[in-house]
């Protein structure tokens, strides 16, 4: 057993050191020690039989399983995205919101904003949508760009880590075997007040304590001088995002009120599936947002091309990270783990939150930490009667969320973007995403105990 554990935590240093030292490109270095595990487990180079997969038979069916959803999803939510961004839609919804709340509470609607345009894109496509919209307003109401900021990151960051259709989550959701639609609405009763205290309510303290202007460069190129366009309708756009969510949630609802062998049961299933109710949207979106708005089909051709090439990186990681817990798993070493964790008799909610939270703290990416801890955590979470998993999908994404610092692209972008020094950084988005942590994983505890 101890050997297991051994090289589980020597493969987990042997990546933070390929990645953070030798500078290697994650992908690269989540293959590499997939390599290096399977051969420090003794598995076969060649698999000798169907049953027993060798070390690059596991790797292929670790990277082809989790990209074979993932793939799609990203690239249709990127899609989506894009056609909210070109359209003016992110723009009228942070306009209506603004007219809406008040100068007073802007900060407020910033959350607000951030939770659902997180929903269908990924962070940093949110933070670049959001954040033209966040220097238009601290310019116009001369408050700090600290207290708009933070809960524009906390909405982003929260829906993140720990909503599906978000990759890792959704990925969660897959490796756990938990349900979409509850995942989704215990992801709600959890989020939506662990945003309120990391976003408006530490905003509005550390904004009281720190002043930032915007800066001079990046307002140039962000904050628009262009002539009064004509945004599409507020209820159009709110509907195009949450369009994906809506139908997710009525499959949710037909899985536990319907018949499960009735046509209807069948057809609602499969307009809620992840897939299918993003393609809706998306193609809902290029109609809604797009031709409806004057672009003709070149443009929309376009814009659908121009997103798709930063998702690529993020695509290859991810499936490297599946990649790597299969070999986990076909090694035994998932097994072994998964022994010891049934003696050691901890919850398996803070097993999730912990060991993600160590491989976030060391590698910096939320996404590599949730998917290995998924990988590691699940077999011992199957073995352990009474396991919640759409809470343990929670866990997992809450503990890697934790301590974003130097070695987060995150922390450089909200630093470049709001003009601070590194000090600063940590003192407002590293303690920001530490609250988020900290305050999701009690209010998971507390939901433990009530469902």
């Amino acid at each position: 057993m101890e050997m297991g554990i051994a090289i589980v935590i020597a493969a987990i240093v042997v990546l933070l050191l390929l990645i953070t030292v030798a500078k290697m490109h994650p992908f690269v270095a989540l293959i590499l020690t997939s390599v290096g595990v399977g051969l420090a487990m003794g598995m076969p180079l060649i698999a000798p039989s169907p049953e027993t997969p060798g070390i690059i038979d596991s790797i292929k069916a670790g990277l082809g399983n989790t990209l074979g959803f993932l793939a799609i999803v990203l690239a249709l939510g990127t899609m989506l995205g894009k056609m909210m961004a070109e359209s003016g839609g992110a723009e009228r919804i942070a306009k209506t919101l603004i007219d809406r709340f008040g100068q007073k509470r802007v900060h407020w609607a910033m959350m607000v904003v951030a939770f659902l345009v997180g929903i269908p894109v990924f962070f940093q496509v949110g933070f670049v949508l959001l954040i033209p919209l966040v220097f238009t307003i601290a310019m116009e109401t001369g408050i700090s760009l600290v207290t708009i900021g933070i809960p524009l990151v906390a909405g982003l960051s929260v829906v993140h880590g720990l909503v599906p259709p978000h990759p890792a989550a959704m990925a969660a959701v897959g490796i756990f075997k938990a349900d979409v639609g509850t995942t989704i609405l215990y992801s709600l009763i959890v989020g939506l007040p662990t945003a309120i205290i990391a976003g408006p309510l530490f905003g509005k303290w550390i904004g009281s304590r720190m002043y930032k202007q915007v800066p001079g460069e990046i307002a140039e190129q962000l904050v628009q001088h262009k002539e009064k366009k004509d945004l599409p309708g507020f209820g159009n756009t709110l509907f195009t995002i949450l369009l994906p969510v809506i139908l997710m949630l009525v499959a949710s609802i037909a899985n536990v009120t319907l018949d499960q062998a009735s046509e209807a049961s069948k057809v609602l299933r499969f307009i809620g599936d992840p897939i299918i109710a993003l393609l809706i949207a998306t193609i809902y979106s290029f109609f809604s947002l797009g031709y409806a708005r004057g672009f003709n089909r070149d443009k929309v051709l376009k814009f659908t091309n121009d997103c798709l090439g930063p998702v690529a990186n993020i695509l290859l990681v991810i499936g490297a990270g599946g990649a790597f817990n299969k070999v986990l798993l076909d090694s035994g070493i998932g097994d072994q783990i998964a022994d010891w964790a049934t003696h050691s008799q901890m919850s398996p909610l803070l097993l999730g939150w912990g060991i993600a939270a160590l491989i976030r703290i060391a590698t910096g990416s939320a996404t590599v930490s949730m998917m290995t801890a998924a990988g590691i955590v699940a077999p011992i979470a199957a073995s352990i009667p009474g396991t919640n998993a759409e809470l343990l999908v929670l866990a997992t994404g809450a503990g890697s969320l934790i301590l974003s610092h130097v070695n987060d692209s995150g922390f450089w972008m909200i630093k470049e973007y709001f003009g601070m020094t590194v000090k600063e950084t940590l003192m407002t988005w590293t303690a920001m995403e530490t609250i988020i942590s900290v305050v999701a994983f009690a209010l998971i505890a507390l939901l433990d105990l009530l469902v």
